[in-house]
C-alpha cells in the first residue's frame, strides 16, 4: 500500500467507505455502524476481537458478508450468530434486520462480557449467550443458525450432530477452499443425513476469489 492510501485509509469515514463499494443504507443504520466499529475497536486495543480495524476492511468484508446473509435470511426468523466473537455477522445483522429475533453465542468468556457491553452500548435487543452452541441447542430451537470463521465445516457439524432437530438450517460463510471442506466432512461422516447447497457467492474482496454461503439442513426435512 502507497503512503498516499494509508493516508486516504487514516482518513477514511464509514459513509466514504459505503459509496466506494456503492452501499446505500439508512442514515440511522450508519449511524449505528459507525459506533459499532469505533467499539469494537477501542476493545480491540485490549482484547483481540478483529483483524478488520479500518473502515475499508469492515465494508468491503464484515460489512459485505452481513448484507450478502441477510438476503437469505426471511422476516422474523429466530436466528443464532455461532461464535459471534468481535459481532460479526451477528451485530451488523441485528442493526440492519430488526425484524429478526437474533441472538449471539459466544463461548469465551471474555468476548461474551465484551459483546454485552457494545449491545447494550448499541441499545439493541440481542441477548447473548456465553455457553458453547451444543449445550444452548438443548434448551432453545432456532429457524437458522448463522456462522463465520469459527471452525472447518466437519467441526461444525460435529457440534451439531445430535441437534439438528432444534435447527431450521445452517447458513456457512466459506472462502474459496469449502469444496476441501465438504469432502473431509463427508469422509469424517458427518453429511450423510445432510443436504447441502451453495446460497450464495460473490467476489471476496482484495482477491481473485470468491465467497460462499452455504446452506445446510437435514436431508428429508423442507428446503428453506
Amino acid at each position: 500500500m502507497s503512503e498516499l492510501e494509508t493516508d486516504v485509509l487514516d482518513s477514511d469515514t464509514l459513509t466514504e467507505a459505503l459509496k466506494r463499494h456503492s452501499i446505500e443504507l439508512a442514515p440511522e443504520h450508519v449511524k449505528q455502524l459507525d459506533r459499532y466499529c469505533k467499539l469494537v475497536w477501542e476493545w480491540n486495543t485490549k482484547l483481540n476481537l478483529t483483524r478488520h480495524t479500518d473502515y475499508e476492511k469492515f465494508v468491503s468484508r464484515d460489512l459485505v458478508d452481513s448484507l450478502e446473509l441477510s438476503k437469505l435470511l426471511g422476516e422474523g426468523e429466530e436466528v443464532l450468530d455461532v461464535g459471534s466473537g468481535g459481532g460479526v455477522p451477528g451485530i451488523p445483522l441485528a442493526i440492519l434486520r430488526p425484524d429478526l429475533h437474533l441472538a449471539l453465542c459466544e463461548s469465551v468468556g471474555k468476548k461474551a462480557t465484551v459483546l454485552e457491553t457494545i449491545i447494550r452500548e448499541l441499545r439493541l435487543p440481542t441477548p447473548i449467550y456465553n455457553c458453547r452452541v451444543e449445550d444452548l441447542l438443548g434448551d432453545f430451537r432456532f429457524d437458522v443458525l448463522v456462522a463465520r470463521a469459527v471452525g472447518p465445516l466437519w467441526k461444525m457439524l460435529s457440534w451439531l450432530e445430535p441437534k439438528w432437530h432444534c435447527i431450521g438450517r445452517l447458513l456457512a460463510m466459506k472462502g474459496p477452499k469449502w469444496p476441501e471442506e465438504r469432502g473431509e466432512a463427508r469422509h469424517r461422516g458427518y453429511m450423510g443425513k445432510l443436504s447441502l447447497r451453495v446460497a450464495a457467492s460473490y467476489p471476496m474482496a482484495g482477491t481473485e476469489s470468491d465467497s460462499v454461503i452455504l446452506k445446510i439442513w437435514p436431508k428429508g426435512s423442507p428446503e428453506r
